[in-house]
């Protein structure tokens, strides 16, 4: 998660904070789609990439690759080069060594990385299944993992598990599998829009200085949460500094977003302090799920 925020006051500080992740990925795709070719590739599948080249979305398919007993380098480059994986868990999905692995392979980009979005779509199968590998698609795994090593088949279930818990479509909560189609399609067009960057920034000069002492003070090498403030008087930049490096790295990130202006919601002093951080965090959660008008109870809720 990225977040940034930026005051408009007097006040002479701005802060950021950011947590680590790579700040520079390149990327060759805009989806990878993790799927059992057998259940879904002439029906649903087939449906869904349809939709995706209307919205000029562009995914990686395996179409013409040798599969063989473990993804190569090929995959693998794939699965870093996208910027959102579609994982379609289907009833067969578990009997596929290839599929398990793909999986194991994007989950651990979205741990250690941060970057691939990763999108679910249980169709006509129960997330609970998923999770705790029970059921027919349970009894399909289990068939798989005979004769496969301890710790393998644990790397599988750990994947399953965390895929799972990961809110996505419901085949069975719609009606209308068409319009669930276009939705999924609206959905990622709609987060593509916030992870490419914007070209606003182009013909500002003197950022990349900037840039380079941010830089030295994020430390992206570090697995942890860090604030940054920017101090100085009104009207120097330093709301600019801040949209700049937001724009640069908030695709680096799951979920982001820039909040201005914070001394309107927030002033000083503060006679309700309790409710304004409500109503700043709030704020903040309706951009970075893109959900309008979201109302928090308690402040527990980013716990």
């Amino acid at each position: 998660m990225a977040s940034s925020s930026s005051s408009s006051s007097s006040s002479s500080s701005l802060s950021l904070s950011f947590t680590s992740s790579s700040l520079s990925p390149t990327w060759e795709h805009d989806v990878f789609p993790s799927f059992h070719g057998e259940d879904v590739r002439k029906s649903f599948l087939s449906h869904v990439l349809k939709e995706f080249k209307k919205k000029a979305i562009k995914f990686f398919l395996d179409n013409e690759m040798k599969r063989g007993e473990f993804i190569g380098p090929v995959l693998k480059q794939a699965i870093r080069g996208s910027k959102i994986a579609v994982v379609l868990l289907s009833k067969n999905y578990a009997s596929s060594l290839w599929c398990l692995d793909e999986l194991v392979e994007i989950m651990k980009y979205k741990k250690e990385l941060g970057q691939t979005v990763v999108i679910t779509i249980f169709y006509e199968v129960d997330p609970t299944d998923v999770k705790k590998q029970k059921g027919d698609f349970g009894k399909v795994f289990k068939k798989t993992c005979k004769g496969k090593g301890k710790e393998k088949v644990q790397t599988w279930r750990k994947a399953l598990e965390d895929v799972a818990t990961i809110a996505g479509y419901h085949s069975r909560n719609w009606d209308d599998e068409a319009t669930m189609i276009e939705d999924i399609a609206a959905y990622i067009s709609n987060k593509l829009n916030h992870l490419t960057p914007s070209r606003d920034f182009d013909r500002l000069i003197g950022m990349e200085a900037h840039m380079r002492r941010m830089h030295q003070f994020l430390r992206p090498d570090l697995d942890e949460v860090r604030m940054i403030g920017i101090w100085g008087p009104p009207g120097i930049g330093k709301t600019t500094i801040a949209r700049f490096l937001f724009n640069q790295l908030s695709g680096s990130f799951q979920n982001s977003a820039f909040i201005v202006n914070i001394r309107v919601n927030y002033p000083r002093p503060c006679l309700d302090e309790y409710n304004a951080k409500l109503k700043l965090q709030g704020e903040m959660l309706s951009q970075m799920i893109d959900q309008k008008d979201i109302v928090i109870s308690h402040l527990g809720v980013w716990s």
